[in-house]
């Protein structure tokens, strides 16, 4: 009986044993180890649930999760919020970042504070914060500003500024500031026109485009190879020598523009303020003024917010819409600006398209 007794406290107390080392396993692996690990998780995470359900696992991994090195390395994805889920918690999570020195975290705050919470001066701050780490989506948002003057009058625009912001970002590969500053080259704005070097650069700007596609999509490369060669080889006519005559897929936008376009598509924008947003599905930019985008030269039914908004939207959609139009007028009766030298200019004009 007695040796039937002592069995059995051999076995609880083998039992504990197994199940205190197995418990201990986590707990024994070192800080550094664990924070190098969440690091990785950070930069490739492809939500914010990813790293959220991190956080609520346990008091360690939160402790660690909200570790400066941790959030400083934190990928644009991590920032993906959906507008219908923020909140204070979501934007003191988006300050730690950017106290931890994370660059997409200032840019995607900056814009948003900018254009969604109307705090203009914070809002370019953050993102001037991240320019001058060379963030070049940061860049392109600052010569967007400065070519509109957003957020204070039309006499604040400062084309020469917008010009040098997106050679910047240009220069550090960002395609949609190469096809501005084509366009601006093109057309004169805010620099000496050089239609030549324009065109050049808009070309540069659609080889990087369909390049990227060709890396990353078997499946469009297999179907289009062969018309694609034939495009360039001259074997058959390109019906738009910009697009090299082939249906690119639509690129994946940076969540903090999907982030506005849900904010403001849920009504958050004033009807009565007289405010329009960018035209073009992929921005979510709205006007910090009355008239401050420049309307289609042909329709007048859509607006811009840049030349390089329009030239991607009429590849996407406007090409099939856009129907001349007699002269439309602004409410106040005075014709709003053009964007010149692009695309809608006439029929065949196909230079410009993104």
């Amino acid at each position: 009986m007695e040796a039937a007794t002592l069995q059995r406290k051999k076995l609880r107390s083998s039992r504990r044993s197994t199940a205190a080392a197995k418990s201990d396993f986590f707990d024994g692996l070192p800080d550094d180890l664990v924070v190098f690990v969440l690091c990785k998780l950070s930069s490739s995470a492809s939500s914010p649930s990813d790293l959220i359900n991190v956080l609520i696992t346990c008091k360690r991994l939160n402790r660690l999760g909200l570790h400066s090195l941790v959030l400083s390395k934190a990928g644009p994805k991590a920032f993906a919020i959906r507008a219908k889920n923020w909140s204070d918690s979501a934007h003191r999570f988006l300050k730690q970042c950017v106290t931890a020195g994370n660059i997409e975290a200032s840019y995607t705050l900056g814009m948003i504070r900018f254009y969604c919470l109307q705090n203009r001066g914070s809002g370019a701050s953050l993102m001037a914060k991240a320019a001058m780490r060379s963030h070049a989506p940061a860049l392109y948002s600052l010569a967007v500003i400065q070519f509109n003057g957003s957020g204070c009058s039309k006499k604040g625009k400062d084309l020469r500024a917008g010009v040098a912001f997106c050679a910047r970002a240009a220069s550090l590969g960002l395609v949609d500031a190469l096809r501005e500053l084509g366009h601006c080259l093109q057309d004169g704005y805010g620099v000496k026109q050089n239609v030549a070097e324009g065109r050049r650069l808009l070309v540069q700007a659609n080889a990087r485009e369909l390049a990227s596609v060709l890396r990353s999509s078997a499946a469009w490369r297999s179907h289009h190879y062969q018309h694609f060669y034939a495009c360039l080889t001259g074997l058959v006519c390109c019906p738009l020598l910009s697009d090299y005559g082939c249906n690119v897929p639509v690129q994946e936008f940076h969540p903090v523009n999907r982030f506005m376009r849900e904010w403001f598509g849920s009504g958050r924008l004033m009807a009565g303020q007289g405010m329009r947003l960018c035209s073009h599905m992929g921005c979510g930019r709205p006007e910090t003024r009355p008239h401050e985008f420049r309307r289609c030269s042909v329709c007048g039914t859509v607006n811009y917010c840049s030349r390089g908004c329009q030239a991607l939207d009429w590849k996407l959609r406007h090409n099939v819409k856009c129907q001349p139009t007699e002269r439309w007028l602004a409410v106040d009766g005075e014709a709003e600006e053009e964007l010149g030298g692009l695309v809608e200019g006439g029929e065949g004009e196909n230079v410009a398209v993104g």
